[in-house]
């Protein structure tokens, strides 16, 4: 459908109630290209017209074939995600393929760079590219050939366990950065893969929930991240665990060939997510090409069912095909593996820390606190202020060339640097007199090969609640097993779970495994039962504990160590892992409480959140200030000295609603939105993602979408706006008012069409710049805003129109913060 077409009333149905229109149940997916949809990069090329996949394909027997199509065991392992054999004989090299959604994830070391939440904070697509070129050329120096990243799953909601992973909840902020940094990566010669395809926005229940949602709300939120990263050339995609309206993603046609291939014009290959297949005929049929990690559906099965005729050759030649294009298309089939430049490590952390500065979102501030003055005394509280969070757990895990603690980035710039731990999430040794027969419970070695036990009383003076702290040495297999009145504390977890670890708690600083249990200990006596096994060279553990009473003396050492100097940074954490999501927006452990207590002691506290997410803060107007620093990678520690002290601005812009509590956010109160019932899960919040839900809602949040503070002030003027044809050129001055150089980041959003009779928006993101002023310097800014931006999905036309007529356009410090208005006529 044109934009000039004739316009008609569309039915109620159009009107985005989840699920209404399926994808399974749409109109036929017109393969022609048309004006504003994707089409193949400009290196991709038709499958069918490469001479040399072709004359490789012709000469591959049916088992070379298939190898080519399942992940199998690396004979050298990087500690990478997954390994694709070659075919030796006709000069097809192996594919290896690492995690890196905030560097390369093997067992050597690589640049840690700050999470993608943080970038996409910047709101510099630049940026993105400069962030993906260094996973780029380190992925290709550590001998990689494809990157399991970027994600681009849109954030939904604020529990989901891998929202540092992505960008935003917007879908134009995300599109615009997922196609730069793919480039980014790419122009290194790494093959990217955007991931997961598709609505893969939550961890609970990722491998089985049934996501139901409508064709409009799919097209215009979701999607919008995965058409961008298929215009921006990305050689795969990884589909997701999840079912898309009642069926898996990894076999879902509509998706994989209607969507993906015929609409987009993709001509990479497309690959499960790690143990995500569910079948074999349906999945290559559908247009998944290539299983991870293992052939449990594309080795053996798919090669019976070709030689018993359920699968046509045809098709696994088609998948052959995609998969050799792409590597074709990288240089790895003229017989040379492209040139691997070394790892510029100086060049990485110098990105690193820019990105961490760029990202660094200031929340509030009152009062003068930041920045703080050079030479005056501080107390540096909270785990993280001395032990550095680099980055989440599970894929995101990188083993970092350095990461320095925020505390050693602080002492030089203070005269007085007190430290206290605040809260300590490692325990305490548990005392001898609780134990009979006594128990050396902090330094137990188990000798090689033998089998070390223990059974005894542990007794508790009154009911309360312990958290039971296991530290150990060895592999999963081999972690002691400790009972507590006949129930086993910390079991291994079932399949991968139990490999997607890391972060700040999982490991001591000695390097000792840590696992946790909370439970309620009724006053007396428990029977205590340890059994441990020693591998070669041995083993050790340690068993402490955490209770009101210990988590009551750290908060009385940091209460003095704030009453000792002028000025407090508290550290706060949440510390995110793949396969698990939140269960509150609130701080986890004895934090509030801590923040409470320190605050009341000195009200001069800044609170820097290392965290994963969204947070609520009853405790926010007894600070001082609050940084949001996410996890900041391997320079974090020198970023947060830098903005604290003043000597960057604080750069960064909410890319994700703050909800004020855990009842005021898209998803609260509705089970069937998060996290479903009874398997199924539904988006009937339509087109109402994020700051447009607030919006539609009139909820009002913690802190709106777009939101930072600066160091500095600026204002806006004289806006103007003209329609050219193809989008908006939005023009406005911009001047600092303040007395210092700062960043700013003006936003345009945009209100919604009269002429199109569907449920839209009260207005949306439609673009925003990144601006550095000197004091006293104004500048006339143009922002373009896209034609897509001002379209909206017609599911009867089965694409996008134009939202025509007078439309309002807002530009503002956030999508609440709307300083200029002005109407301007889209169209004609």
């Amino acid at each position: 459908m044109t934009d000039t077409a004739p316009r008609h009333p569309r039915r109620s149905a159009l009107c985005l109630l989840g699920g209404a229109i399926a994808l399974t149940a749409a109109a036929p997916l017109r393969a022609h290209a048309r004006e504003g949809h994707a089409v193949p990069a400009r290196e991709g090329r038709g499958p069918g017209r490469n001479a040399r996949v072709e004359g490789l394909l012709a000469r591959l027997t049916l088992d070379e074939k298939i190898s080519l199509l399942h992940g199998a065991t690396d004979p050298r392992p990087l500690g990478q995600a997954g390994y694709v054999p070659g075919v030796e004989r006709l000069g097809i090299p192996p594919l290896r393929l690492a995690d890196g959604p905030a560097g390369v994830r093997v067992t050597r070391h690589a640049t840690a760079l700050p999470a993608p939440v943080m970038l996409a904070s910047a709101f510099d697509p630049d940026l993105a590219r400069r962030y993906g070129r260094v996973i780029g050329r380190e992925g290709r120096a550590l001998g990689q050939d494809v990157l399991l990243s970027p994600m681009v799953n849109l954030i939904r909601t604020p529990y989901a366990g891998r929202n540092f992973e992505t960008f935003s909840e917007d879908p134009l902020l995300t599109a615009h950065l997922v196609a730069a940094e793919i480039e980014g990566i790419q122009d290194e010669g790494l093959i990217a893969t955007v991931k997961h395809f598709a609505l893969n926005n939550q961890e609970r229940d990722r491998m089985s929930v049934d996501v139901r949602v409508d064709e409009r709300t799919l097209h215009e939120t979701e999607l919008r991240g995965f058409e961008a990263a298929v215009a921006a050339g990305a050689g795969a995609v990884m589909g997701a665990y999840n079912k898309v309206n009642g069926t898996f993603a990894c076999e879902n046609a509509a998706l994989l060939t209607g969507v993906l291939r015929e609409r987009w014009g993709f001509t990479g290959f497309v690959m499960t997510d790690w143990s995500a297949a569910h079948s074999t005929r349906e999945a290559l049929l559908a247009g998944c090409d290539l299983e991870m990690p293992d052939g449990t559906h594309f080795g053996a099965p798919l090669a019976s069912a070709v030689r018993d005729g359920g699968v046509s050759e045809a098709h696994v030649d088609r998948a052959v095909r995609r998969v050799l294009a792409v590597m074709d298309r990288f240089g790895l089939l003229d017989g040379t593996v492209p040139h691997r430049r070394g790892r510029d490590a100086a060049a990485g952390a110098a990105v690193a820390r820019e990105v961490a500065e760029a990202g660094a979102t200031l929340l509030w501030n009152t009062d003068g606190t930041l920045p703080l003055t050079a030479g005056g005394s501080v107390a540096v509280i909270g785990p993280t202020g001395a032990r550095p969070l680099v980055s989440g757990g599970g894929s995101a895990h990188v083993v970092p060339d350095h990461a320095d603690s925020p505390l050693d980035a602080i002492r030089p710039r203070a005269a007085r640097v007190i430290h206290a731990l605040g809260e300590d999430v490692f325990g305490k040794p548990l005392p001898a007199n609780l134990l009979d027969p006594a128990l050396a419970t902090e330094a137990q070695h188990v000798e090689p090969g033998r089998t070390w036990r223990y059974d005894g009383t542990l007794t508790v003076d009154a009911t309360e609640t312990w958290t039971l702290v296991l530290h150990y040495s060895g592999t999963p297999p081999l972690r002691p097993r400790v009972l507590l009145d006949g129930e086993e504390l910390f079991p291994l977890k079932p399949g991968w779970d139990e490999y997607f670890t890391g972060g700040l708690l999982t490991h001591a600083d000695d390097g000792l495994s840590v696992r946790r249990r909370t439970l309620t200990l009724t006053r007396g006596s428990h029977r205590l039962s340890v059994t441990a096994r020693g591998a070669d060279p041995g083993g050790l553990f340690r068993l402490r504990r955490i209770t009101e009473e210990t988590r009551a003396q750290d908060v009385a050492e940091a209460v003095r160590a704030a009453r000792a100097a002028r000025d407090v940074v508290l550290f706060a954490y949440e510390d995110a892992i793949e396969g698990q999501d939140r269960t509150t927006v609130a701080l986890p452990g004895n934090q509030e409480r801590l923040i409470e207590a320190v605050t009341a002691a000195n009200p001069r506290t800044t609170v820097v959140l290392n965290t994963s997410s969204a947070t609520s803060m009853p405790w926010l107007e007894r600070t001082g200030a609050v940084l949001q620093m996410y996890y900041p990678g391997q320079e974090g520690a020198a970023a947060t000295a830098a903005v604290l002290y003043g000597d960057r601005d604080p750069g960064g812009r909410l890319t994700q609603t703050f909800p004020a509590d855990d009842d005021h956010h898209p998803v609260a109160g509705d089970p069937r939105r998060y996290p479903g019932v009874d398997g199924t899960e539904h988006y009937t919040e339509g087109v109402h993602i994020g700051h447009r839900w607030y919006d539609a809602e009139d909820v009002r949040p913690l802190f709106p979408f777009g939101h930072g503070l600066s160091y500095t002030s600026f204002a806006y003027r004289d806006p103007d706006a003209r329609w050219t044809g193809d989008g908006l050129d939005v023009a406005f001055t911009v001047r600092n008012t303040g007395p210092r150089e700062g960043v700013d980041v003006p936003q345009v959003y945009a209100g919604p069409s009269p002429d199109l009779p569907l449920v839209q928006p009260v207005r949306v993101l439609a673009g925003y710049r990144r601006l550095a002023l000197r004091a006293g310097e104004e500048r006339r800014v143009t922002v373009r805003v896209e034609r897509r931006t001002l379209s909206s999905w017609d599911p009867q036309q089965n694409d996008w129109v134009l939202g025509t007529g007078p439309r309002t356009l807002w530009i503002g410090e956030s999508s609440r913060d709307l300083r200029l208005r002005i109407r301007v006529r889209v169209g004609g």
